[in-house]
């Protein structure tokens, strides 16, 4: 099992001597569960993802940490075990490189939310249908792409695409802040743009957007999103790793979330409690799996 830091031995001896001092051997047990530290990357779909799982675990009784990274590092730390779990696999295509790098070392526990699209998304108004017209309107488009982290897989699909569509749009990197905010002041100015852009995301709540065709078929066809474990989980924690495997949902589900997480001063961790208090039909399935 993962050595834990000095700090968090400290922390566990702390919690024991408030037991002694009066909290209920219930509550007791439930503490000694243990600690799961779950990575992610800084997407909505996956900032929502996270924070429901880590407060469903919390619920069974777990000390539950997060970790935001870029995906290269999210997937490094899983291998090396810094990481126990994430809920934030896009498979077969976006981390596809990252898998087969450090499959020896993780367990893909299967697919918790199917129907991921990924692709060039533009304003439902732009003429241009195809990323094969993008040429003939480059100045329409700033002559640009607006793109997100430059770790993230969709940023390494999108540079093939320039390549395969012999692209004069420059593909801009910066994160899935800086997308939204351009897309929003785009739109805002009945402006074209093209941005790189998966579903599930809010943004198709609030705008009325398209996937611009693809028919070199570079983006490839739907994806699902899979949890990925480290090697060695199903032993240390075996009821962890049951809600772990069990945690599956819809894209309407994630999209409620999401959209919670959009309100202004949203706090993602509070409102992924508040789905899972409203919602503990679908969460009992997944803590039922730990019985």
């Amino acid at each position: 099992m993962l050595k834990q830091p000095l700090s968090r031995h400290i922390r566990f001896a702390s919690l024991a001597l408030i037991a002694g001092a009066g909290l209920t051997a219930g509550a007791a047990q439930a503490q000694d569960k243990g600690n799961v530290h779950l990575a992610y990357v800084e997407w909505s779909s996956e900032v929502a993802s996270t924070n429901v799982v880590r407060a469903v675990l919390e619920q069974a009784g777990y000390e539950v940490e997060m970790t935001s990274l870029s995906a290269a590092a999210m997937w490094q730390s899983l291998a090396t075990g810094d990481a126990d779990a994430i809920v934030a696999a896009w498979l077969p295509t976006t981390h596809a490189d990252y898998l087969e790098r450090v499959g020896d070392d993780v367990e893909d526990l299967g697919v918790n939310l199917d129907g991921t699209k990924l692709g060039l998304v533009v304003p439902a108004y732009t003429d241009v249908d195809s990323i094969a017209e993008l040429n003939d309107n480059a100045e329409t488009f700033n002559n640009e792409i607006i793109g997100i982290d430059p770790g993230a897989g969709l940023m390494g699909l999108t540079e093939e695409v320039v390549e395969t569509y012999d692209l004069d749009l420059n593909l801009r990197s910066g994160s899935g802040a800086t997308m939204t905010a351009s897309l929003a002041n785009a739109i805002q100015n009945e402006e074209d743009v093209v941005v790189t852009g998966w579903t599930p995301h809010w943004k198709f709540a609030r705008w009325d957007l398209k996937y611009l065709e693809d028919p070199e078929n570079v983006y490839g066809g739907a994806e699902q999103i899979h949890t990925v474990v480290r090697q060695g989980l199903e032993e240390d924690m075996p009821e962890a790793y049951a809600i772990l495997d069990a945690f599956e949902w819809t894209p309407e589900q994630m999209g409620e979330v999401m959209l919670m997480n959009q309100e202004d001063d949203a706090d993602p961790y509070e409102n992924a409690k508040q789905w899972v208090e409203d919602n503990q039909d679908v969460v009992e399935e997944w803590l039922s799996a730990a019985e």
